[in-house]
């Protein structure tokens, strides 16, 4: 007997942009550069895109108040990033990295049972940032 495959195929809007308020855009600036990620000089915003397209957004406080100006910074990990590092040892590197450049070390590298090398970092913000490779 035959397996019958049925989907609906409909036009979705496609994921383009990760936006995060930076309270301190320099150091922010700065923990994602130690990711390997450049951002041009800007005005209250930044943007680079990264390999696979998505585009990463930083915005400071004062722009996000430029057009909501009731805008307010909520505590909170409504947001994480994860990033794929091409082998074990760049997710021990990376994570060594930015703890020597000062920044906040959640959770060690470790072999995670799930079968990937994974560590956690937090951005100047608080936002989670997971760095991973398969095993």
């Amino acid at each position: 007997m035959g397996t019958t495959l049925t989907a609906s195929v409909r036009a979705v809007p496609q994921l383009n942009a990760i936006g995060i308020v930076a309270s301190d855009m320099r150091r922010s600036v700065a923990f994602y550069g130690q990711l390997g990620i450049e951002f041009p000089e800007g005005n209250g915003h930044v943007e680079a895109t990264l390999p696979n397209g998505l585009r990463l957004m930083l915005d400071t406080e004062e722009v996000m108040r430029s057009f909501w100006p009731e805008w307010t910074r909520s505590t909170g990990n409504q947001l994480g990033l994860a990033l794929e590092c091409g082998s074990p040892e760049e997710v021990d590197e990376l994570y060594a990295r930015v703890v020597a450049a000062g920044f906040d070390g959640d959770l060690e590298p470790w072999d995670a049972f799930w079968g990937q090398r994974y560590a956690q970092l937090s951005d100047p913000d608080g936002v989670p940032v997971s760095l991973f490779a398969t095993l």
